[in-house]
């Protein structure tokens, strides 16, 4: 991902299952100075555009902790659900958080974005 020809972050997206095609995305943000600007949530979203585009997938998932909250909040900007919550099984810095799962389908995707 790239800012005013600087690389502020990397998505990415692996499959899950390849029998269903069900895939999982995700942004890492280099610096903590481009965090709160917007530029994670554009990305997110040209990036699963073009995914949909791109892929034979019916949903897109995205992972993360529930100590997370800028990326819990891209995920439902984007209009993702919250699907799944496993509690306590993320440790970071001592402390346990719940790992949250969030996803969309693709014909959501289509009406919350079409235009």
């Amino acid at each position: 991902m790239e800012v005013n020809g600087q690389m502020i972050g990397t998505l990415s997206y692996y499959i899950e299952d390849p029998q269903s095609m069900w895939i999982e995305t995700g942004i890492v943000m280099y610096q903590t100075a481009d965090w709160n600007k917007g530029c994670g949530t554009k990305a997110m979203k040209c990036w699963i555009t073009y995914l949909f585009q791109a892929l034979p997938i019916v949903r897109i998932g995205l992972t993360t902790w529930s100590g997370n909250v800028r990326m819990m909040s891209v995920g439902t900007k984007l209009g993702m659900q919250v699907e799944g919550r496993m509690r306590k099984c993320r440790i970071v810095d001592g402390i346990y958080y719940d790992s949250i799962r969030m996803g969309m389908l693709r014909e959501e995707w289509e009406a919350h974005h079409s235009s």
